[in-house]
């Protein structure tokens, strides 16, 4: 079995992908299926979250690419910078991950915080898109929200 124990450089070329949803991106130990078939092991520092575009290293050299797994979730995208930040902060006072952007918030699917939103005027778009919360006030250091959009 491939044991893939540390993050590495993303500049890194892999050679081998890792599609996870969430859930499985901030657990530092787990069994894993490379897309291509292959078993592999994370041990990884405890608090590690992984991110869209992270690399994985093994002891022997092998290079891993990390993808977020399209996930069923719900979208708000408003121009609104007002609008959006209030309906960010009822979605926080509900303790729920939520993925944070310029213009758009994300979070895991559910039809009532659906309708919280939509009752404030909100337009919600249910999609399968990545899912990349923020990581929190007490994030690993030197690995915290990286990533860029197309």
């Amino acid at each position: 079995m491939i044991e893939l124990t540390q993050l590495i450089d993303r500049g890194q070329r892999a050679e081998a992908r890792l599609t996870l949803p969430v859930e499985q991106r901030v657990r530092s130990r787990l069994r894993v299926e490379l897309d291509d078939g292959r078993t592999a092991g994370l041990y990884l520092p405890r608090g590690t979250m992984l991110r869209g575009g992270d690399r994985l290293g093994s002891e022997d050299g092998m290079v891993v690419e990390v993808v977020a797994a399209a996930e069923t979730v719900s979208t708000v995208y408003c121009d609104d910078i007002t609008l959006l930040a209030r309906a960010a902060y009822h979605l926080g006072n509900r303790h729920i991950p939520l993925q944070v952007e310029a213009g758009w918030l994300r979070y895991h699917h559910d039809h009532v915080l659906d309708e919280m939103l939509e009752q404030m005027g909100l337009e919600v778009v249910v999609e399968q898109a990545p899912f990349e919360p923020e990581a929190g006030a007490y994030q690993q250091a030197g690995h915290g929200h990286h990533h860029s959009h197309d």
